[in-house]
Order: C-alpha cells, then sequence, then structure tokens
C-alpha cells in the first residue's frame, strides 16, 4: 500500500502512532514571522506554540508566518507547500519514538531573493512577533567584539538598498521602520539562536544598522521595541532522505520534509512581550526575569561540549556524535572538561542541579537513535564556545588543558583534510583563511592565533599558546586517538 500524502485533506486518515492536531490547522492565523525555518525551529519553538494551539484555542491566533533567507531554503518552501504547511515530528531515544504532525504554520516565504513578501508580512497589525533563528552567522557580526560587522557583505548591500534587504538584521529593522511609518507598534524581536545574551545582541545589530540608515528610526525602536534573550536547547540533526523513506515505508506518512529530534527540550525565555505573547509556559516553557545564568550554562556545558566531542571525533573518522561517544575516551574526556574547567565558569543556576545536568547532556549525546553528525556540529558551532570559558579561565588563573585540546582539535580540521589525507569541507565565512593560516603553521597555533576577530587578545597569551603547541602538535604527529589518550594519561581522566 502506498504512503499517505501529507495535507490537510488527508490527516483524517491518518491512524496511531501517528497523532494529529487536536484542531484544524485550517483555522490557524498568524501572529509570528519566523526567520530561518530551519529543522531546529520546526522541533522547537513550532513544536511548543503546536502542543499550546491543542489545549487553548486562543493560541491559534499565534501561528506562525516561516520565511527562509538562504538559498536551500526554496526547496523546504517548495516541499512544505503541497502539505498546507504540515510536517512530521518524530522524536527519538533508543527503541522509543513519538510521532506527530505538527500544524502550527500558516505559510513559508522564501526571501532569499526578494524580502518583500516577508517585509509585507511584518507590517500586517497581527503580527506582534518576529522571532528568528539564523545561527551566529546570520547576524552579520564582527567575531571578536560580537557587534554588526558594519562592511559586511549583506550590511553593505542593506545599507544600499535599504527598503529590500538581504540579511535578517536587515529585515527586522525595515520592518520596524515600516511599522513605525504605519503608525504601528513595534513587535517584539525574539532570538532563539545559539548566542550568549543573544537578546541583548540581537538589539545591538538592530540599533546600529537602524542608526546607520535614520537616527529617528533608531530612537524609536530603542524606546518601543523589545528583545527578550532565550535559551534554547533540542539536538536536531538535518533531516536525510533514508529517514523520508523510513517515515514513508514504516507509518505510511509521505512527508517531504519530516523532523527528527531527541525528546528533550528546554526552552527559557525573558518575560518581556509588550504585545502580549502565547502562554508557551502551559507547555513546558520556563519565563524568567533573566536568562542569562540558563543561557551560559547551556553554552559553556552543552554547546562547548559539542564542539569538544565533534573536532576530534571527525579527525578521529567518526561521522556521528553517538559513534563518538561510544569510545570511553570521549566520554571521559567531556565528563572532564565539565568537571574541571567549563563548570567552574558557571554562577549557580536557579533550579538546575548541573551534575544532574551534566549527566544528561552526556546521555543525550550517546542516544544512538538521533544520528546527529560530528559535520554538523562542526559547521554549526560558533568557535566563541571554546574561546569565551577559555578567557574566563585565564581570567580565573586556571588550566586550559582540556579546552586547549578541543580548539587545537577544531585548528588541525580547518586545514580541511583529515588525518588520512581526505578533504574535509570547511563551512565557515572565513575559511579560505583559515585553511590558509592552518596550512602555514600546521603544528604551529600562531598564524591561526594571529586572526584577530577570532582570537583577539588570546592569541598573544602565552599560557593558552603553549597549551595550543603541544596539543596542535601531538595531533599532527600521532593523530586524534593517540592524543586523547596521551591527555587521558597526564591529566588523569
Amino acid at each position: 500500500m502506498s504512503a499517505i500524502p501529507l495535507n490537510r485533506a488527508n490527516l483524517a486518515k491518518l491512524r496511531p502512532p501517528i497523532q494529529v492536531p487536536a484542531y484544524d490547522p485550517a483555522t490557524v492565523a498568524p501572529g509570528i514571522v519566523h526567520l530561518g525555518l530551519g529543522g531546529f525551529h520546526r522541533a522547537h519553538m513550532a513544536r511548543y506554540t503546536h502542543e499550546l494551539m491543542g489545549r487553548d484555542p486562543a493560541a491559534r491566533e499565534w501561528g506562525i508566518a516561516g520565511a527562509g533567507i538562504q538559498p536551500a531554503d526554496k526547496r523546504m518552501r517548495e516541499s512544505l507547500g503541497p502539505q498546507d504547511w504540515l510536517y512530521t515530528l518524530v522524536e527519538r531515544e533508543g527503541d522509543e519514538e513519538k510521532v506527530a504532525v505538527i500544524g502550527a504554520l500558516t505559510e513559508m516565504i522564501y526571501a532569499g531573493e526578494d524580502s518583500s513578501e516577508v517585509l509585507a508580512r511584518i507590517a500586517e497589525p497581527r503580527i506582534r512577533i518576529v522571532s528568528l533563528t539564523v545561527t551566529e552567522n546570520g547576524y552579520c557580526l564582527n567575531r571578536a567584539t560580537k557587534r554588526l560587522d558594519t562592511e559586511h557583505r549583506l550590511i553593505r548591500q542593506d545599507l544600499a538598498t535599504p527598503e529590500r534587504p538581504a540579511s535578517a538584521i536587515g529585515i527586522i529593522v525595515e520592518g520596524f521602520r515600516r511599522r513605525k511609518e504605519a503608525g504601528l507598534p513595534a513587535f517584539t524581536a525574539l532570538s532563539c539562536d545559539n548566542i550568549q545574551h543573544n537578546g541583548e545582541v540581537l538589539r545591538d545589530a538592530v540599533l546600529t544598522l537602524a542608526g546607520l540608515r535614520d537616527k529617528a528610526l533608531a530612537a524609536w525602536i530603542e524606546a518601543e521595541a523589545s528583545f527578550p534573550s532565550t535559551m534554547v536547547d533540542r539536538i536536531t540533526p538535518v533531516t536525510t532522505e533514508a529517514q523520508v523513506r523510513e517515515l514513508a515505508e514504516k507509518h505510511g506518512l509521505a512527508d517531504n520534509w519530516p523532523v527528527f529530534a531527541e525528546p528533550f527540550s528546554q526552552w527559557v525565555i525573558e518575560d518581556r512581550f509588550p504585545l502580549g505573547r502565547p502562554a508557551w509556559e502551559a507547555v513546558g516553557a520556563q519565563f524568567v526575569g533573566d536568562v542569562a545564568p540558563y543561557e551560559f550554562m547551556k553554552l559553556r556545558l552543552l554547546n562547548a561540549s559539542h564542539l569538544a566531542m565533534s573536532g576530534p571525533g571527525r579527525l578521529a573518522g567518526y561521522t556521528y556524535i553517538d559513534e563518538t561517544m561510544a569510545n570511553p575516551l570521549f566520554r571521559r574526556y567531556m565528563a572532564a572538561l565539565m568537571d574541571r574547567e567549563t563548570e567552574p565558569t558557571l554562577a549557580p543556576v536557579p533550579g538546575i542541579d548541573l551534575a544532574d545536568y551534566k549527566a544528561t547532556l552526556i546521555r543525550r549525546f550517546a542516544n544512538t537513535a538521533i544520528k546527529d553528525t560530528v559535520e554538523r556540529v562542526n559547521t554549526d558551532a560558533p568557535l566563541n564556545v571554546l574561546v569565551d570559558p577559555i578567557r574566563d579561565r585565564l581570567k580565573m588563573g586556571g588550566g586550559v588543558d582540556l579546552l586547549a585540546i578541543a580548539l587545537a582539535a577544531w585548528m588541525r580540521r580547518v586545514r580541511g583534510e583529515d588525518e588520512q589525507g581526505g578533504k574535509i569541507e570547511v563551512k565557515h565565512p572565513l575559511a579560505e583563511l583559515l585553511r590558509e593560516k592552518a596550512t602555514e603553521g600546521g603544528p604551529d597555533p600562531a598564524p591561526l592565533l594571529s586572526i584577530g576577530q577570532l582570537f583577539g587578545e588570546l592569541g598573544q597569551d602565552e599560557r593558552l599558546v603553549a597549551s595550543l603547541r603541544k596539543w596542535l602538535g601531538s595531533f599532527y604527529k600521532v593523530g586524534s586517538l593517540k592524543t586523547l589518550e596521551r591527555a587521558a594519561d597526564e591529566l588523569g581522566f
């Protein structure tokens, strides 16, 4: 029997264990525009919103109009359109899984070539939140200062054609301008990216670009708009064609672009929404006055550990995170990294048992049902998740050997070839410069450390330089596994 195509007309044909929306998706109206409609958003914020709509009919005024701004997003729009913007979320751990059709999306706009349609949607009075998940690269920041890079190609383009912006920051600024000119209140700009103080970073970038366009516009945004910070967490790998086929074969459901994720999900949000918001707390989100302790915990323990596993894991020949974690050497390294170097940089986190949180992270990374690739983590994780804790450890007078191992692996990987001489595709805005400096230096980290926008003053700190020289030299001489074995022996983990 052929698989049933996913769309509104076919929802009544679906049977358990597939869960269908407890509401009519046709009754959902947009109240949110989301920039960067990728897998993570569909597994996270859209899932929370969907769950709330099933409990509270009033929540259906908070539907999500998604917008893709990358060239690849055009295919997602073409895939989801025939499905009436429905998609399947599959949550897996071990042999257990939950399969649910999500109905929170009202549309997907492709803004990769022309942002006029998404700007028109943002200008509608019913839109009260504009959220985004565009990764740190999408904020067009100077990586050393973490402020808007006014020389960035997209920002220069947005300044030249401000009413036809190409960047996420440009779209938000122009969206605010149109609201101001129409006499409408400012929307809440909600960052859902893995950036420390993401609301403040977004606010600063928006005000900087707005100020370059029009001082009065910047003053209006500063006075009227809200930029709450958030902490978001759910491991969501890139969907594969094999998973699409598996969903059709196992459950009889033909979905062009499903999402697969782990069961764990966390969302901590600063409660600053002048125009109102969905009651996401009713479905598991946590609203707080200050999100900083939670985002700090996640960046230092989860994100730093993820990159620390993925760099040497890729060099050692592993494809998946769970494969890496199946090696006891990597597990012990991750536990030691958290216990000795990253957790000591944290202040107490209200309501969180850090020992339990760390143990949960190790279990999540080892989940064999979530085929999260080391390449996805290496590509998505900003280098600051390692650089920032190194900076703090040095200020504290603490050791950085374990963090330096992770950074050395990153330096070895950006050369663009693995330990067997195979090609590694380095997806980074500075990929060519990184490859050039890594090739120039080899086991000497100095050329890479000279890239000021990545390392700033750390490039001259002899404590870090000495540790990097030791471990990077080891990666080149004996490889990833032998280097971790040496570290385990010398550092006692």
